[in-house]
């Protein structure tokens, strides 16, 4: 066995393990969350672009 072969199966055997341990409901709420995390940034941000430009004039 080449030292090649042995850490592509190191890397395949950690990456299944890691895949078997998520559930599909805690990656949507990740998702979710990410998702409502960047409308309000995005929101917030606006917001405070308006309120200088209302300052300025």
């Amino acid at each position: 066995m080449k030292w090649n072969d042995i850490r592509i199966s190191a890397l395949g055997g950690t990456l299944c393990s890691i895949w078997a341990s998520f559930s599909f409901g805690d990656v949507l709420h990740t998702m979710l969350t990410a998702a409502l995390g960047t409308l309000v940034s995005f929101g917030v941000s606006h917001l405070l672009g308006r309120w200088k430009r209302k300052e300025r004039h």
